[in-house]
């Protein structure tokens, strides 16, 4: 059989899926260690705030095999895979729902994160736009979620491993590289995804990391001037 290396990932999913593991890892060691480290949670958040931002609007304007039409199917193709009858490359139809899924979750964390309390001295810096018992709420699930993340990454982790050990399929050297060797014919190169596409993405992405960040929450009211004794 003749074999071709194909470009696959683009350089921005690359980036985007190693920094949001950089930034994942961040925000769970700083909030392990609590204390002043808490502000660079704050910031680790808001790094996957932007980077999840980036990949929704990369997932629509970025090369084909990053685009969501390219990988998200219906039960007709999930159920041809699971028959063996699936033969593309990238996201195949079952992985394509744990993507959508560890993107939901990683944002849902996120953006409860920008409301939360920690009932001592952190607060999220959207903090000010809600009351304090729907903070407390969105502080509870925003705990709890971290174990579905946990399961969710194991999972995943679980699945990269199954596939490069077992059915001889390496998933992370196309995704450090963006090449992958497949067989003639398969697949084509990606296309798409060009410098505006990617200076889009990252402006909307800018942008929600600068709304996020809290700089279009007013500051509170100044305190009232203490009242002057004036000895009467």
């Amino acid at each position: 059989m003749t074999m071709t290396t194909i470009r696959l990932w683009d350089l921005p999913v690359r980036l985007f899926h190693w920094l949001l593991v950089l930034a994942v890892v961040g925000a769970i060691v700083t909030t392990k260690l609590g204390g002043s480290w808490m502000v660079w949670h704050e910031r680790f958040g808001l790094l996957v705030v932007g980077l999840l931002a980036f990949r929704l609007a990369w997932g629509f304007v970025g090369s084909s095999y990053a685009r969501f039409t390219r990988f998200v199917r219906g039960p007709g193709a999930i159920l041809a895979y699971l028959k063996g009858q699936w033969q593309g490359v990238g996201h195949n139809p079952l992985g394509a729902l744990s993507v959508l899924a560890l993107i939901g979750l990683f944002g849902f964390q996120a953006v409860s994160g920008l409301f939360a309390n920690d009932e001592i001295a952190f607060y999220g810096p959207l903090y000010p736009l809600v009351s304090s018992d729907l903070s407390a709420t969105l502080s509870g699930w925003h705990r709890q979620t971290e174990w579905y993340l946990y399961g969710l990454v194991a999972l995943h982790v679980a699945a990269v491993m199954f596939y490069t050990h077992v059915k001889k399929d390496n998933l992370v050297k196309p995704m450090i590289t963006g090449r992958k060797v497949v067989s003639q014919g398969r697949a084509e190169d990606a296309k798409g995804g060009g410098a505006m596409a990617f200076v889009v993405s990252l402006v909307l992405a800018l942008a929600v990391v600068w709304a996020a960040s809290g700089e279009l929450v007013s500051p509170p009211p100044a305190p009232a001037p203490a009242p002057q004794d004036l000895g009467w």
